[in-house]
């Protein structure tokens, strides 16, 4: 066992005896160093082994602190939810109805909105945001409207540009295209590879806007198994590229909504790898990248692409400025077509939110707005673990991501997710069934919890919520 090993194995000791309780501060990497006679990097490599098994969370500034993790009753274990098993052929989309219904029943500001696809505008410097774009109106100018038409505010395409070579990617500025969020983005990826009656490999479960988004275009959806931890099956998608002619794959390899899965790095290479070789395009939704746990951004799928397959996608609106719908593609050998689709559909996303951002980023800040970000996140989600291990009903299995701000939970099979979110609505309290997440509504006993909001309360709707699936466990009624 090397030297940070044996430190990380006492440290958890201490954890799981109780002498280090959840919300206590571990030693500082100078302390332990110091203390213990080891160097300052042997303790931050046991911290980050420590970290990735959710024994301990980073706070910046602050240093390590124990996770809430409370100890479940005797006798009862809370694992992971189990690999997806879809059923291996392509079927056609129909989701938009129910997922107008479940939608459109959660709106009212009232709920605790666990069902909400947003975190709290709480989390974000909105009025700071605000100045910039008064700023910015004041200085509008004709020219410069017309100058943001696709691709996009140069100077943000520039800063865009500028945030990949941080990350170890050369990507151009010209090759991104700037876009009313990161949903048009997506869907002018879409459209400028597939034709209506193509094949699309998503991952099982999927974003239901993904499925949407096929809906609307015509195209059949192939689903393929996913880990909750480790996100798309590869040999699960190298066979269904053999079997059918999948003409693009639509996929979330960073946070996965709904599941929070996270690709280790040699696994997103071998996946541009393997769709490099059939000449497959990737489109990447990479929305919860900047929301890492962990102390490092992970890599997206579009770092391994030496090709111009991968289409990133990203936006503002989960990290910085929700409302402002700015969005955006480095599309690679699709930029031009992208571009082209752009300019025949909405011309342009809004000048004054581009200019706003690029102001933003310009004032510098953003890197610590993000550190403060994640650090409450990562707080509320040892917020939801808690109540959701004491409180859910027995049999329960639940993801613990490493960035983003969902859990998937996998109810007993005698709960129908369906009748629990019009139950829990009942009570005030918005969910996200599963059924709403995949072509042919598997996945009916499970639901998306959202914890990015800290002004919610949090540990009363989840007790709330558990005991209505105790009870539909302990008498199932499907809906």
């Amino acid at each position: 066992m090397k030297r940070y090993e044996r430190y990380a194995d006492e440290i958890a000791q201490l954890i799981h005896g109780g002498a280090l309780s959840p919300g206590q501060r571990v030693p500082s990497v100078r302390e332990a160093s110091r203390a213990r006679g080891i160097s300052p990097s042997t303790v931050f490599e046991a911290y980050y082994l420590l970290e990735a098994q959710g024994l301990i969370r980073a706070r910046p500034r602050s240093g390590y602190y124990v996770s809430a993790r409370q100890p479940l009753p005797p006798g009862r274990r809370q694992a992971e939810p189990q690999p997806s098993r879809p059923r291996g052929d392509s079927t056609g989309v129909a989701v938009s109805e129910l997922v107008f219904e479940v939608l459109g029943s959660a709106r009212d500001p009232a709920l605790v909105p666990l069902g909400s696809a947003f975190p709290g505008a709480d989390l974000f410097p909105l009025e700071r945001l605000a100045r910039c774009l008064a700023s910015g109106m004041r200085r509008l100018e004709p020219a410069s409207i017309v100058q943001s038409l696709a691709p996009g505010d140069e100077r943000l395409r520039q800063q865009i540009a500028l945030r990949y070579g941080m990350q170890g990617m050369a990507v151009d500025a010209a090759q991104v295209v700037v876009t009313n969020g990161a949903m048009e983005a997506l869907n002018l990826c879409l459209e400028a590879v597939t034709q209506p009656g193509d094949v699309v490999a998503v991952e099982s479960p999927t974003f239901y806007a993904a499925l949407q988004a096929l809906e609307r275009r015509g195209l059949r959806a192939l689903e393929v198994a996913t880990h909750p931890r480790e996100g798309i099956d590869l040999a699960a998608l190298e066979e269904a590229l053999a079997r059918h002619p999948v003409r693009a794959c639509w996929l979330m390899p960073s946070f996965q909504n709904p599941l929070g899965s996270l690709m280790p790095e040699e696994r997103k290479r071998a996946l541009v790898a393997l769709l490099a070789r059939r000449q497959v395009p990737l489109i990447e939704d990479d929305v919860y990248g900047e929301l890492h746990l962990g102390p490092h951004r992970p890599a997206p799928a579009k770092a391994f692409d030496s090709e111009g397959l991968v289409m990133h996608c990203s936006s503002f609106s989960k990290c910085l400025a929700p409302g402002y719908r700015v969005g955006w593609v480095a599309a690679g050998r699709f930029a031009g077509a992208v571009q082209r689709l752009k300019l025949m559909t909405t011309l342009s996303a809004a000048t004054p939110s581009q200019q706003a951002l690029s102001e933003y980023l310009a004032q510098g800040g953003y890197e610590r707005h993000l550190r403060a970000l994640r650090a409450t996140l990562a707080r509320q989600q040892d917020r939801a673990l808690a109540p959701i291990a004491r409180h859910f009903p027995e049999g329960t299995r639940v993801a613990r991501p490493e960035g983003g701000y969902f859990l998937w939970v996998e109810l007993p099979p005698a709960v129908d997710a369906l009748r629990l979110h019009r139950d829990a609505l009942a009570k005030g309290i918005s969910l996200a069934p599963g059924q709403i997440f995949s072509a042919d509504r598997r996945f009916a006993h499970c639901v998306r919890i959202n914890y990015g909001h800290p002004q919610a309360p949090l540990e009363d709707a989840l007790r709330t919520v558990g005991a209505l699936a105790a009870r539909q466990a302990a008498s199932p009624q499907r809906a």
